[in-house]
Parts: structure tokens; sequence; C-alpha cells
């Protein structure tokens, strides 16, 4: 009895479990189908406490999602210290290997805008929000103007950028620095159609 108070998980603790269990589960497995009762039989712990936990089973996607989004956005968080289109060059390789090593939870994120909970597309539009900050940051520094035209571009380059990565970076053997160099050049052409060279660099 003793050793079971010991091992026994704090709410906390049981939460980050079961949570760390549906991101697992997204490696192969479409977001859609974690259920309630999918996780609770993996987890060995019934129904009542996973609503417990999360309420509903919209509740335990965005934890799930949202959960994901901070591991991809942490793998691929740009290097202060490098010059502007190198940390991007760096980014987007680091995205890549993250696309390729966990290209169930990407391709779970990617879609995870066409949810029918409000809630998980606002948590994978707050990662393309983010990531589409960096990409922006990259370019202000060249000298690029900040203008609207600018951030609607980068902005939507995202979403290119996102497709490109399912097509290209699952499922195929396509070389990961072929990939990356083509993703450079594509926000690199945004920027040069708003009349606003994008500056030298890493070359792709």
């Amino acid at each position: 009895m003793e050793t079971d108070r010991r091992t026994r998980l704090t709410p906390d603790e049981r939460r980050a479990q079961l949570v760390a269990l549906g991101v697992a589960f997204l490696a192969d497995n479409p977001l859609d189908q974690l259920s309630i009762e999918e996780l609770s039989a993996r987890a060995g712990v019934s129904r009542g406490l996973l609503f417990h936990y999360f309420g509903s089973k919209q509740g335990l996607h965005r934890e799930v999602v949202r959960t994901a989004r901070d591991s991809m956005l942490h793998a691929t968080e740009p290097v202060v210290g490098l010059a502007p289109l190198d940390r991007l060059h760096d980014t987007l390789t680091r995205t890549v290997a993250f696309v390729r090593e966990h290209s169930g939870t990407f391709y779970s994120l990617v879609r995870g805008v066409a949810s029918a909970d409000t809630e998980v597309r606002q948590v994978v539009e707050e990662a393309r929000g983010e990531q589409a900050d960096r990409v922006i940051a990259a370019f202000l520094e060249l000298g690029v103007p900040d203008t609207l035209l600018l951030r609607i571009g980068l902005r939507s380059w995202i979403a290119f950028a996102e497709e490109a990565l399912v097509e290209s970076a699952i499922g195929t053997e396509l070389p990961s620095e072929e990939i990356v160099g083509f993703l450079e050049r594509s926000a690199r052409g945004v920027v040069d159609a708003l009349g606003a060279p994008a500056g030298g660099g890493a070359e792709g």
C-alpha cells in the first residue's frame, strides 16, 4: 500500500500522461479518430477520468493539439545569433526534419484547422501566426519595408509551405535539402513580388 502511494500520479502528472498518449496517437492516426473511449483504453483508465480532466472529446483534442503545436514550435525555434537568411535556412531545415520524424503529428496540426471545434482551429492558427512572425522578422532585418502586403504575403506563404511540406516531406524520397531550398526560394519570391529585394544569404 505504501508503494502504491509513492507511485500514484498527481492530478497534473496524470493529465500530462494522458495528453502525451494523445499526442503519441497522432503519430499513426488522424485527430478525428482520437476519442475518449480510445484514449481511456490505451491509458487503462476510466472514461469518467478523461471527462474529469478534459470535459469532452473537443476538450481532449484542444489539449493534444496545443501540446503538439508547442512541441513543433520549440523544435523549430529560430537560432537568434544567425544572420536573417541563414536563420531562415536553419529553421526550415529543422522544420523539414520535424515533419519527417513526426509526420502524423504535423499532418494532424495542418489539418486541425478543418476541425469543427473553433478552439482547435484557434490553436493551429496561433502556430501559423508565430511561424509567420518568424519569417517576417528575418526579412525586416534585411531592410524589407514593413507593409501590410508583406505581412499578408508571408502569412499566406505559411499555408503554402504547410501544403508543400505535406506533399514533399511526407511519403516521398525527395532530399530534405531540395525541399528546404524550394521553400527558401518561394519565400524570397513572395518578397520579391512586392518589389522589395530579399537580399542575399543562404542559397537553396
